[in-house]
């Protein structure tokens, strides 16, 4: 249940954004902040008030003064509350929806953290975004609630069911709306990315996190594992075009290769968990399934060509949908490519952080990506941090697992307090986090890092 206080917040944010006919919304360029924008977008549309979408890789000085410059209402989705002092110093009317880590509170904000919850995994920015939008349409749309669908696209693009193999928290609110608007179903099913829109040896072939010894990145061990369960497959068969049976002897059998190479289990039991499927969405389209929806949007986003997954999010299933399909081939390639580069360059190991530097080599927008997918094969007990240029210096992008959390690692303070220290800037969660910081100055912020998790781990 929201808490009152929380749902009283929700609705003063939705009457400041009520009171403005021409708004700006301000969103990052990933999952959740395309399906949070796509939200904000669609609530005030049927508002029928004026609105223009503006994305953003960070939220710094120079992007806030362009946003000021405007001299619109600026509602700020999936990003702000890291840099709410310095919106508050510059903007008069603002709203912001976010899940990261907030500098302060202001009654124009609405953000999980202030209220007790973990932005980490208990609400994304989307859900959050979901919830105002709720509010503002309390007499349309029953309640916007047929936008549940996308907000939880956005939460499981976040990641937030990883933790548990399902959504939890306050998105289980999300998704009861969902639900019972008929636009989601729970299923209980393998965690792979594919299941939709694969030939099940793809599938299995092009998994990566968990990486699963001898079908990893092999055609041919894919096939023989099939072969040697007594499967028979043509070569475009999908998951969801196999029997019951042979779904449940294909998950026994990977639980039971991952058992054998003795794989942690906190990585064995990620491979199976709740599905959510889209029920507006064609079976079989990368659109059915929310993990499948959130990557393809994460593959238009990272590569700068946010507008078509935005709309794709709006609706657009001709143009805009080939145009994203088309871009999440080449996102899955580059991200096989991005890890097959880190085994060839290896990961350093510090006293308590593990890193790479992956210089120019993988883009600056998916090296987090790539940087998560390496706790498949590097120590689960540090945090890994990649490295990466940019136009603007080095983009830091760092990883926890939930045991090191739980332990005490708080990624986005630690590497905030460093990062600010050297002329940087950082924030995120504390599983996951990012920075910008200074070519010159990687040695100093590895060190200090390190020594800031290590403090956290005493």
């Amino acid at each position: 249940m929201f808490p009152e206080k929380m749902l009283e917040r929700a609705r003063e944010v939705a009457s400041f954004i009520a009171e403005s006919d021409d708004v700006l919304i301000v969103t990052h360029i990933d999952a959740d902040g395309i399906t949070a924008g796509s939200i904000a977008k669609i609530t005030l549309e049927r508002l029928g008030k004026n609105c223009d979408i503006l994305f953003v890789k960070q939220l710094g000085e120079s992007e806030i003064d362009r946003i000021a410059d405007e001299s619109r209402f600026t509602w700020f989705t999936d990003l702000g509350s890291g840099q709410l002092d310095l919106i508050a110093k510059n903007l008069l009317h603002f709203a912001i929806t976010d899940h990261h880590v907030p500098v302060s509170d202001d009654r124009r904000q609405l953000n999980p953290h202030i209220f007790g919850f973990d932005g980490s995994y208990e609400l994304s920015g989307a859900t959050t975004t979901y919830l105002v939008s709720k509010m503002l349409g309390r007499s349309l749309f029953a309640k916007n609630v047929d936008l549940a669908a996308l907000a939880i696209v956005g939460a499981v693009g976040d990641l937030q069911d990883s933790r548990e193999g399902k959504l939890i928290g306050l998105n289980r609110e999300i998704l009861e709306d969902g639900i019972g608007s008929g636009t989601l179903e729970v299923k209980k099913d393998l965690r792979l990315f594919g299941k939709q829109t694969r030939p099940v040896v793809k599938m299995l072939e092009y998994t990566f996190d968990p990486f699963l010894p001898g079908i990893s990145g092999n055609e041919k061990g894919s096939i023989e594992f099939l072969e040697s369960l007594g499967i028979r497959i043509d070569e475009w068969s999908r998951w969801i075009d196999l029997s019951e049976e042979d779904r449940k002897n294909v998950t026994s059998a990977l639980i039971k290769l991952c058992m054998n190479s003795k794989m942690p289990y906190k990585i064995i039991k990620r491979l199976v968990g709740e599905s959510y499927i889209l029920l507006n969405e064609e079976e079989g389209s990368e659109l059915r399934d929310a993990m499948e929806f959130s990557t393809l949007l994460n593959a238009t986003a990272r590569y700068g060509y946010h507008e078509i997954g935005l709309q794709v999010c709006l609706g657009d299933r001709e143009d805009a949908l080939r145009k994203a399909r088309s871009l999440l081939q080449n996102h899955r390639r580059n991200l096989s490519e991005g890890l097959k580069l880190v085994d060839e360059l290896g990961i350093t190991e510090l006293e308590h952080i593990q890193y790479f530097d992956a210089g120019d080599m993988i883009l600056d927008t998916i090296v987090g990506i790539v940087a998560g997918m390496c706790f498949s094969k590097a120590n689960l007990n540090k945090p890994i941090v990649a490295l990466a240029k940019n136009e603007e210096g080095i983009k830091v992008s760092a990883r926890a697992t939930q045991k090191l959390v739980d332990r005490g690692v708080h990624l986005a303070k630690a590497i905030k307090e460093v990062a600010e220290r050297i002329g940087g800037k950082g924030g995120g969660h504390s599983i996951a986090a990012g920075a910008l910081i200074p070519e010159s100055e990687v040695e100093s912020f590895l060190r200090e890092l390190d020594k800031q998790i290590g403090f956290q781990l005493r």
